[in-house]
């Protein structure tokens, strides 16, 4: 059942009760990969394997979602500052007990490639709150192996 969340600004990423923040370097210069975050957002599914769907919606101020074990999220696209930022935040979602939740991926030059970092910004009761924590590591996994790929998918074009 989809349920409307709490809207939020982009201020959220950084005073979230629960912010996990994963960084990673890849050879890509920064263009490169926030044309693959922002601008091909239906190519999500090539690099990222969580996500089984991805579209543009709103002319490109919005997106859907929907991830492996059947999560869906309508999503407000809050920042695309090319080539440094890219953030949106969750409207509807059918996952359970989450009250609020943004992302942001910021990008900052490194030699010829890119730091990329990811945070994750999430508001919910005490038990989600809690589940989080334990939930850490295996959304990492999932970030290394996405931006592992995403390098590989860049290299190759």
């Amino acid at each position: 059942m989809a349920r409307r969340l709490r809207p939020v600004d982009i201020d959220f990423v950084g005073t979230a009760p629960v912010r996990l923040v994963f960084v990673r370097e890849v050879s890509a210069p920064p263009e490169r990969v926030f044309h693959a975050l922002a601008t091909d957002v239906s190519g999500w599914p090539r690099w990222f394997s969580a996500v089984t769907f991805a579209r543009a919606t709103d002319g490109g101020a919005g997106r859907e979602i929907r991830l492996r074990g059947g999560a869906r999220f309508e999503e407000t696209v809050l920042v695309a500052r090319e080539p440094e930022a890219y953030a949106y935040r969750v409207d509807v979602t059918n996952a359970p007990g989450v009250r609020a939740l943004a992302e942001e991926w910021r990008l900052t030059p490194r030699g010829s490639g890119t730091r990329v970092r990811w945070t994750v910004a999430v508001d919910g009761p005490a038990p989600l709150r809690f589940l989080l924590g334990p939930a850490r590591p295996g959304l990492g996994l999932a970030f290394r192996n996405a931006v592992r790929s995403l390098d590989r998918q860049l290299a190759t074009r």
